[in-house]
């Protein structure tokens, strides 16, 4: 198998072509403005085409495929999965591509890797992991609020987008009604086929921009999520112990909001306010259930006055999305939405993906088919 990219003492990567990588990237991989306006033009959101057309398996030139492992994921399993599929992938695949193995060494590696593929040409970044794997892979496809690039590329032939689920949560991919079954992310690979998909963007006044693909979320879930972190080899377990702990120390906030650039509204007692680019977080709950990663902007979930116990009577309709009905729910649509915490007390947590972000005041924006992705 041909390694295009190695890792070296944990500070990026290394290819046999000339890195573009700078030492700023790889101190601060987060160095990213935010943008309102949308990363692409095209309102086309069917496939649009295929890795594999017939005129490109008659060329010499073979595909080059970046696979962004992270080997401790899923506390060890991820890379032991990644061993017993490579005979699989190398089969379906090694004819027609370069089959590039990147295994991250910390937290943001993926996030330099994504670039450095990005820019040197390669034809898909696949990130093989759980959430937080495709998390960073996102944030690589960004620089400097824009798009990465490689400048000797078509601009309608970007570097694509994949996903092989291994890790913990794969909740993006419950969005799409995959399997978390790696040969079935395989042969979507082998196929090839791409569609455009939304991406958000997360700013504010005093940090860089973030970027995520499945669910930002605010205040309670972002607590138990920051503490579910801690708890990671329990599985998907780690997600209740996280909920629990958060409870202790918990209460309703006054929010205000602005919805796509309009007046600010009052949003009094905020348990937990959700912002969906897609359906599923927290190990298979379907907090956004009306989110759709193609359709330009996200479903806005807000929990209202929640206790403990509703929590316990209606966990049931939060994991199969029937809570929209539940009184002191709301849902709404919106391209962008900015939130500020009443109080200024800044201890309102905000996560996306998963991933501890800090704390309000944030502002999210809708990117519309920002990012192809193998489908």
């Amino acid at each position: 198998m041909l390694c295009c990219f190695q890792i070296t003492s944990g500070r990026g990567i290394l290819s046999p072509r000339s890195s573009t990588s700078s030492s700023s990237m790889a101190a601060n991989p987060f160095l990213v403005r935010a943008e309102s306006r949308s990363m692409a033009t095209s309102s086309d959101l069917s496939l649009d085409r295929s890795l594999f057309s017939a005129s490109d398996s008659s060329s010499s030139h073979r595909r080059e495929l970046v696979f962004v492992v992270n080997p401790r994921g899923a506390n060890g399993r991820t890379g032991k999965q990644w061993k017993k599929l490579l005979p699989y992938l190398r089969s379906r695949l090694d004819k027609d591509c370069k089959i590039c193995e990147s295994l991250t060494s910390g937290p943001y590696h993926a996030i330099d890797i994504t670039r450095e593929a990005i820019r040197e040409g390669a034809d898909a970044v696949i990130a093989v992991g759980g959430d937080g794997t495709l998390h960073e892979v996102v944030n690589g496809f960004f620089w400097a609020g824009k798009p990465v690039t490689n400048h000797e590329r078509d601009a309608s032939r970007s570097t694509a987008l994949g996903l092989i689920p291994l890790g913990t949560g794969s909740d993006f991919a419950r969005t799409l009604g995959w399997n978390n079954d790696p040969r079935e992310a395989v042969d979507r690979i082998v196929k090839g086929f791409r569609t455009r998909v939304d991406v958000g963007a997360i700013g504010s006044e005093s940090e860089e921009s973030h970027y995520f693909i499945n669910v930002a979320d605010i205040h309670l879930s972002a607590k138990a999520g920051y503490y579910a972190a801690r708890y990671k080899r329990f599985g998907n377990l780690c997600y209740v112990i996280g909920a629990l702990q958060a409870f202790m120390s918990h209460n309703n906030q006054d929010l205000r909001i602005k919805v796509n650039g309009g007046e600010w509204e009052a949003c009094p007692q905020v348990t937990a306010l959700c912002i969906g680019n897609a359906k599923y977080f927290g190990g298979g709950m379907k907090i956004t259930p009306n989110a759709d990663p193609s359709n330009g902007e996200f479903e806005v979930v807000i929990l209202q006055d929640f206790k403990w116990y509703d929590f316990i009577l209606k966990l049931h309709k939060l994991y199969n999305g029937t809570h929209l009905s539940v009184a002191n729910v709301v849902s709404r649509r919106a391209h962008s939405i900015e939130i500020e915490d009443v109080s200024g007390s800044g201890k309102i947590f905000v996560q996306s993906d998963g991933e501890y972000l800090g704390f309000l005041p944030r502002k999210f924006c809708i990117l519309p088919s920002a990012i192809q992705m193998i489908r």
